[in-house]
């Protein structure tokens, strides 16, 4: 394919651009697991169901990424990203002023509609500069730098809120906002006027259609989405079940939940081998199926018997750490059948697959997060779920292989 080489970019070196590609992937994370350590006291202060904090945020990050896509393939993806880096700023400072659930509900969905432009366009961006397999190991590699975020944030904000108000958390965020913005100066346009789409942007939303009839592509997008409605159903549900059930302080939870993050980095730094060896689908197979195993060996433990803190620790830490593999094949193998639509193909996945928390957090606002037994649940469930999307219909093992 004739992407072109992040090397020959103007004006940004290779590590440069991995630095800010990173940074941007890292957002989502950054906006939901930085405050995961505060949501009991959060809870407390401002007297409601704070799961819907992360329900407001998803929400929005799910839905504003649909018109950001085919927006960014028609006027590039620089100015997106500024005009989302602006919304995310002044949606954060929102948070940081906010006195109850309902007002900081509200300003999570307008921090959500900036906040989505990153991780989005970023997968944009390198879809726009590398092949498929180049792409899958760009993607693991920025995966493993991004994991700073998802493995300091809960630690961060455990020493926060032990030492100040949970405010700070996001006047934290506010700060970041002003300094990704900066950064985005140095990003070059990877989406030159040549390749744009020409037609009214009322047409570019119909390609959502196309996207939806592409078998393939939706068997690894929905098989992604099942993923994250389990990993979202961890992440909602673990700070009640580990600082209140299991009786961790909200600092040791930090460390706990980073343990996850490590998984990620060590199976990601594999994955950058083993793409170039493996088609992307083998790698996918054996992944999911990992996965799947040990969220049904959670499931069972927490049902029927009475599961230690560690025994939910090393379940989900194989769950978590299979992400190393899934998150980039299956994006990079989806968006590789849609070039031309890119961004569009992008947002979509990115839609689903972060809206797929708003499953989680409603299912356990219903179910309740006291106890083990609806995380793990939901989590084995969809997990398998994963498993029947990539393992039924139309795709094999090999269907396609390594580019040479």
């Amino acid at each position: 394919m004739n992407n072109q080489d992040a090397s020959a970019l103007p004006g940004l070196s290779h590590l440069s651009m991995l630095f800010i590609l990173s940074a941007l992937m890292a957002f989502t994370s950054l906006s939901t697991d930085v405050y995961l350590s505060a949501m009991p006291a959060m809870s407390d202060d401002l007297q409601g169901n704070v799961e819907l904090t992360i329900t407001g945020f998803l929400a929005g990050f799910a839905i504003a990424q649909l018109v950001w896509g085919p927006v960014s393939d028609r006027i590039g993806r620089k100015k997106p990203l500024y005009i989302g880096m602006l919304l995310f700023i002044a949606g954060s400072a929102g948070c940081a002023l906010s006195q109850s659930i309902t007002e900081i509900v509200c300003w999570r969905v307008f921090q959500a509609i900036g906040a989505c432009t990153a991780p989005m366009l970023a997968r944009a961006i390198v879809r726009d500069t590398f092949d498929r397999t180049e792409a899958a190991h760009t993607l693991t590699t920025l995966m493993m730098i991004m994991a700073i975020a998802p493995i300091g944030g809960p630690i961060l904000g455990g020493i926060i809120v032990h030492h100040a108000s949970w405010h700070w958390i996001f006047w934290l965020l506010t700060a970041t906002g002003v300094v990704m913005f900066l950064a985005l100066f140095r990003l070059p346009e990877t989406h030159p006027p040549e390749k744009r789409i020409t037609a009214p942007l009322s047409h570019a939303f119909g390609h959502y259609a196309t996207l939806l009839k592409n078998k393939t592509f939706m068997q690894f997008t929905l098989c992604l989405t099942c993923f994250y409605v389990s990993a979202y159903a961890f992440i909602t549900g673990s700070p009640h079940i580990y600082i209140r059930f299991f009786d961790v302080s909200p600092d040791v939870y930090g460390w706990l939940f980073a343990i996850n993050m490590v998984g990620i980095v060590g199976i990601g730094f594999l994955n950058r081998k083993l793409v170039k060896i493996w088609s992307l689908e083998k790698l996918l197979m054996i992944a999911v199926s990992v996965a799947a195993v040990a969220m049904i060996t959670l499931g069972i433990g927490a049902a029927f018997f009475n599961p230690s803190l560690y025994f939910v620790m090393i379940t989900v830490f194989v769950f978590f750490s299979m992400n190393g593999i899934i998150a980039a094949c299956a994006t990079t193998a989806a968006l590789d059948l849609v070039p031309q639509l890119a961004g569009s193909g992008s947002a979509l996945i990115g839609s689903l697959q972060y809206g797929s928390g708003i499953v989680s957090s409603l299912l356990l606002a219903y179910a309740g997060s006291e106890t083990p037994v609806p995380m793990a649940i939901i989590m084995a469930v969809f997990t398998c779920a994963s498993a029947a999307f990539l393992f039924t219909g139309t795709l094999r093992a090999g269907e396609q292989k390594p580019d040479a």
